[in-house]
């Protein structure tokens, strides 16, 4: 399997130029699913129009996947410069290409704006959400047309490869693998090598490598971003790995939700096999791989391993006895290796940068960058990329922006919709895989949601059961009905009938499904419960032995009244009032009739003057 390389693969590894050299000119417009929805591929087609209109044809643009920043699209950077502009609309063209493409002048208004120091930021590094973030695997989504293999060769894609093939034994990539301590980014955080190491010893054949793309977590969208915007590093890294446990055969799961990512994939796995990079004989070796796309339907359990192996297979996504391990009998009851597409876009940058660069990366049992998609009331949304071990704080201040409309911030939800909810006075620990699990909550997948004191935990406990109940298979008891005896109880708290013991119930079931359960959905489906309790118990009780939600979001248990001191007589709120429960006469204080009011919070929303009070 150590053959060099053919004539021609050596070439294409080893003559490449980088066409977007340091002094070329291009501008780089974020093409990825959020900047698409706001126009980006309208100002994309402007772009090329006008550069041909005022005789720039040596400049190119560049339709990139996500830029992480999606609160600022459609964004772009210009390059060499590095200028980074947001919103950009097709009007906003004529002017960029005129003033900052020909001249390398500036246009305040497209520049970031520090929302503190009213400083103006020119470039993407300087802004406070890129600063801090360590962007190894997501940075390179913004240096190349993630349709195009050429971009993905220009900065150094599949050297990885050519040096695999034609240096390394599988057991010299698994070793390397397991010096970077590279661990598995789907939210298990099982170490890769160690996977990797059983299935090549496993008895049986074929062997599969597959990529688990089914992203289902609320608010998540990171591996989505990388398969849009770097498809390639993905195959890869599978491509190695396949190599190292001496599979044939690998498989990208995508959800059926994710039609770019599918589209990108596509277009890199033929392209790939054009190369010689996928199929017989990979760059002239006896070593042989290909790649083929399975998407899922949409079912949250498929992101559980022995789930998606059943929907690959084109049964039903349901999940089996975790003593059968997928190292032995995975796909087709066959060795299996699987990974999450984060943990292969790793792979080619520990082999061409060694594994002692990334174990330099990090916390002592947590290596490496991980992707987070930070969302919820913050005032920064998007995708970043920080070492293990940066704290919460840093990530929802520094590189979040703190909380928008100066609201307090109450917690944060990390490991979607099975994860727990992070209190104010834990934000200073430090975010990796095992600090996570001792305060009650995970790492998952890497989703982030912020909640402010608007929010309320009862509330929040119970929108994500009312999810994981839904999500649920049905095939084991503990999952299929505890989880929902669960959410019915928080529903009854919500609605003002909880009873004294309920909470501790609560706690009762949580432990027992979570010990029950067939699979990590039901595993970890009390997570949202239990941490609420732990942390904001108060809340709980407040519910239920006062009928009080002092968030003021149940609403059986809340009442809107008007401050007379506040209120005008403008009469706004009893036009937008559907059942005309707020009456008044002009310029005098108004009244709500509590009986008639449905506390649908639309005299919240149209009211100047803050004169809604809601206990």
């Amino acid at each position: 399997m150590n053959e060099n390389p053919d004539t021609q693969a050596r070439q294409i590894m080893d003559n490449l130029t980088l066409y977007y050299g340091p002094k070329k000119k291009f501008v780089a417009i974020c093409a990825g699913t959020g900047c698409r929805a706001s126009g980006s591929l309208k100002v994309k087609e402007a772009l090329e129009a006008e550069l041909k209109k005022q005789n720039l044809g040596d400049v190119d643009v560049l339709a990139t996947g996500c830029l992480g920043f999606c609160e600022k699209g459609p964004m772009m950077v210009i390059h060499p410069d590095k200028y980074f502009y947001q919103h950009v609309k097709v009007e906003d063209v004529p002017e960029i290409i005129s003033k900052t493409v020909a001249k390398g002048e500036v246009i305040s208004r497209l520049l970031y704006r520090h929302p503190e120091t009213k400083k103006t930021l020119f470039r993407e590094e300087d802004l406070p959400f890129y600063k801090k973030q360590h962007r190894v695997v997501f940075g390179q989504n913004g240096m190349i047309d993630p349709a195009r293999i050429e971009d993905y060769f220009a900065i150094n894609g599949y050297q990885a490869l050519g040096k695999v093939l034609s240096e390394m034994t599988p057991e010299d990539v698994i070793s390397e693998v397991k010096k970077a301590g590279l661990r598995g980014r789907g939210g298990g955080g099982f170490h890769a090598a160690v996977k990797w190491e059983g299935v090549r010893r496993a008895h049986g054949d074929p062997k599969y490598v597959i990529a688990n793309g089914d992203e289902g977590d609320p608010g998540a969208y990171m591996d989505r971003s990388l398969m849009e915007g770097n498809p390639h590093s993905v195959i890869e890294g599978m491509i190695i790995g396949a190599y190292a446990v001496g599979s044939n055969q690998g498989y990208i799961y995508v959800r059926n939700e994710y039609p770019l990512a599918v589209t990108h994939l596509s277009i890199a796995i033929e392209a790939a096999r054009e190369m010689g990079l996928l199929g017989k004989n990979i760059l002239g070796t006896d070593f042989s791989f290909d790649i083929q796309i399975t998407k899922g339907a949409g079912a949250f359990v498929c992101g559980e391993s022995s789930a998606l192996f059943a929907s690959v297979e084109g049964r039903a996504g349901e999940p089996r006895a975790k003593y059968v391990h997928a190292v032995e009998k995975g796909l087709y009851d066959k060795p299996t290796v699987l990974n999450n597409v984060e943990t292969w876009a790793n792979v080619p940058l520990i082999i061409n940068r060694g594994a002692d660069w990334y174990n330099s990366i990090g916390t002592e049992g947590s290596k490496g960058t991980k992707i987070f998609s930070l969302v919820g009331k913050i005032n920064n949304t998007g995708l970043i990329e920080v070492p293990m071990g940066t704290t919460l704080y840093e990530i929802i201040y520094d590189m979040g922006g703190g909380i928008p409309n100066g609201k307090k911030f109450k917690a944060v939800q990390t490991g979607g919709p099975s994860g727990g909810c992070i209190p104010e006075s834990l934000l200073d620990i430090p975010v990796d895989f095992d600090k996570l699990y001792e305060v009650g909550s995970m790492m998952g997948s890497g989703g982030m949601i912020v909640m402010d004191e608007t929010s309320c935990m009862v509330d929040v406990a119970r929108y994500f059961l009312e999810f994981l109940k839904e999500e649920s298979c049905g095939k084991c008891v503990p999952c299929r009905e505890g989880v929902r005896r669960m959410s019915d109880i928080l529903e009854d708290i919500c609605a003002g009938k909880g009873r004294e013991g309920d909470v501790e119930l609560l706690e009762t079931m949580g432990k027992a499904i979570a010990d029950g359960s067939l699979c990590a959905l039901g595993g970890s489906a009390p997570n949202p419960v239990l941490s609420t309790i732990r942390y904001f118990r108060e809340e709980y009780d407040a519910h239920i032995r006062d009928h009080r939600c002092p968030a003021g979001v149940c609403k059986a248990l809340i009442r809107y009244s008007i401050d007379a001191e506040k209120c005008t007589g403008c009469g706004v709120c009893v036009k937008v009032c559907a059942t005309k429960a707020i009456s008044g006469e002009k310029k005098k204080a108004h009244v709500i009739d509590k009986d008639q009011c449905t506390r649908c919070g639309a005299c919240i929303q149209s009211c100047k003057f803050d004169a809604i009070n809601v206990k």
